[in-house]
């Protein structure tokens, strides 16, 4: 049976990978948004000093996942952009608001649609 606590470790390690490249593409600012905190706390968990506390953890996972299907289409700066404006299918909300809500369904499916209608 896996050690619990490795299991932990190693999912708090991968949201620190997914904060730094959040923070490259999106900036810190953000990246705050998305997890309902401050740009130092962003900053301290991209450097690996501390890492997000497991409530966090998925809404900056499914960020970078979304992050990651949209630059496959896009550039960063459109990224960006995307995850900062209205958007009509969240009721126009932005997308980074709709993850932090917890909205992460409604989120990946407006990317889905963004990246199908370019």
């Amino acid at each position: 049976m896996p050690d619990p606590r490795s299991f932990n470790d190693a999912s708090a390690a991968m949201a620190v990978d997914a904060i730094a490249h959040l923070r490259d593409v999106l900036g810190p600012g953000l990246v705050a948004v998305i997890a309902d905190t401050t740009v130092l706390e962003v900053t301290t968990w991209a450097s690996g000093a501390a890492a997000p506390s497991p409530a966090k953890r998925p809404l900056l996972i499914a960020a970078e996942s979304l992050v990651n299907q949209l630059l496959e289409v896009d550039d960063a700066e459109v990224v960006r952009a995307w995850f900062m404006g209205m958007n009509p299918q969240l009721d126009d909300d932005s997308p980074a608001e709709a993850i932090a809500d917890g909205r992460i369904r409604q989120a990946t499916a407006a990317a889905h649609a963004f990246i199908q209608g370019g």
